[in-house]
């Protein structure tokens, strides 16, 4: 190839990237503070999270480089860490089938075609925008005391109350409920995805002498099962970083015998009470560790009983 040929296709890339350049200008613009967002404050501060996990830092001196000594500490030299793992699987576990249960039984009821339905849905929404406020953890707490309004309500079947987010065998269960309240999102999600199920299906299905038993597991559930998977993934995800309910009802301590001694909790008390931070930083990689092998696991899965129209 002679250098004359060299040089003219030279010039021809760079006329093309020229022309590209003239013609995208204003798009790269506009994405260019997303471009600068996610780069200063995701890529940058997580790859500082991960070298700070493998040192000794607590804000206030420069960090000590210790190799994979805060891991091997986790998993071998501190109980609580092990206790807040089996809270926080325990919670998403048990709280997020019961809060996907409540809201596909809520879409159903609403799907049914009565009046009103943006209200009844806004107000069934309100539950998922309020829930992981600070003022609702306070207003649970209240309500599950020793004088609230759940043992007013048990103590007119003469059953005795107690202060029940105090106790460590009923704490957690307390926040369950609090997560199976918060319904409202993966409910209004249900209902969009009930309403887009054709009704002559229901109708051939019935001619076939179906039951509505079978019409809901044969027929509801696996042409609904792609909005099931999005809303067991999504809400798994936000169950593994539940905090404020936990951080306000327990005081910030993990609750009596560290009953509520949520993983996210845990992670705040070590890098912001007792200022380890390389050891946070450890906890929050193996965090996302744990959450990404759930969400593989469930991806993984999901060829069995995942149905989509193709």
């Amino acid at each position: 190839m002679t250098q004359h040929t060299i040089n003219n296709n030279t010039v021809k890339r760079s006329s093309i990237a020229k022309k590209f350049w003239n013609k995208n200008k204003f798009a790269w613009a506009f994405i260019l503070p997303w471009f600068i967002g996610i780069i200063c404050l995701g890529l940058i501060p997580m790859l500082a999270s991960l070298y700070l996990s493998f040192t000794d830092f607590n804000m206030l001196e420069s960090p000590k480089w210790v190799g994979g000594a805060n891991y091997v500490k986790l998993f071998t030299d501190d109980n609580r860490y092990l206790t807040s793992i089996k809270v926080t699987l325990k919670y998403v576990i048990i709280g997020v089938p019961l809060q996907l249960i409540v809201s596909l039984s809520f879409a159903i009821l609403l799907n049914r075609g009565i009046r009103g339905l943006s209200v009844y849905r806004a107000v069934y929404y309100v539950p998922s925008l309020l829930g992981g406020s600070v003022a609702i953890a306070i207003l649970w707490r209240q309500v599950f005391g020793s004088d609230g309004l759940f043992n007013q309500f048990i103590a007119l079947f003469n059953i005795a109350g107690k202060s029940w987010y105090t106790q460590p065998e009923y704490a957690i269960y307390t926040l369950i409920l609090l997560k199976m309240w918060q319904f409202g999102s993966p409910m209004v999600i249900f209902l969009a995805g009930l309403r887009q199920i054709p009704k002559d299906i229901y109708e051939a299905a019935s001619i076939d002498g179906a039951n509505k038993i079978q019409l809901f597991f044969r027929v509801t559930i696996p042409l609904l099962s792609p909005i099931i998977f999005f809303n067991v993934v999504m809400q798994m995800i936000a169950a593994f970083q539940a905090f404020t309910p936990a951080f306000v009802i327990g005081g910030g301590t993990g609750g009596a015998l560290d009953s509520i001694l949520f993983y996210t909790l845990y992670l705040y008390i070590k890098a912001f009470q007792h200022f380890e931070m390389g050891y946070a930083s450890a906890m929050a990689w193996i965090l996302l560790t744990m959450i990404a092998l759930a969400s593989a696991l469930l991806f993984w899965t999901a060829k069995k009983w995942v149905h989509y129209e193709s």
